[in-house]
C-alpha cells in the first residue's frame, strides 16, 4: 500500500519542481552549464553575455529567475555583479532525483550517471 506523502515531502516536491522549471528553458540551462564550468569563481554578467550571446535585458531576466529559485548566487564586486552556480542547491536537487531512480528501485544504475559525468 502506498505511503501518504508528508507535508515536508510535498513542499520539497514543489520546490524541486520550481527549480527544474527555472532551468527548463534553453538559455537558462546554458547559463547553468556555463556557471558550473566556471565554478567556484563564477562569472560577471558581461562575461556571461559575451560567452552566450544573450541580449543584456534578456540575460538579466534569466539570471533573476535562476536566482529566485536559489540556483545561482550573486554578489556585487564594485560595479559588477558576479554570478555563481549554487552547488549546494543543485546537489540537493540531484539527491532528490537520485533517491528514487537509483536507490529504491534501481531504475537507473548509479554507475551510469557517474560515467556520464566523466
Amino acid at each position: 500500500m502506498p505511503v501518504a506523502p508528508s507535508k515536508k515531502n510535498t513542499e520539497n516536491v514543489a520546490k524541486y519542481a520550481d527549480m527544474l522549471s527555472a532551468m527548463g528553458t534553453e538559455p537558462r540551462l546554458r547559463i547553468m552549464r556555463l556557471l558550473l564550468s566556471a565554478h567556484p569563481d563564477g562569472l560577471v554578467v558581461g562575461d556571461i553575455q559575451s560567452e552566450l550571446e544573450i541580449p543584456n535585458s534578456t540575460l538579466s531576466h534569466h539570471l533573476e529567475k535562476l536566482k529566485n529559485e536559489d540556483l545561482v548566487n550573486v554578489r556585487r564586486e564594485s560595479t559588477f555583479l558576479r554570478y555563481t552556480a549554487n552547488a549546494e542547491a543543485l546537489q540537493e536537487l540531484l539527491q532528490f532525483l537520485y533517491a528514487e531512480c537509483c536507490t529504491r528501485n534501481k531504475a537507473v544504475k548509479p554507475q551510469n550517471i557517474v560515467q556520464l559525468c566523466r
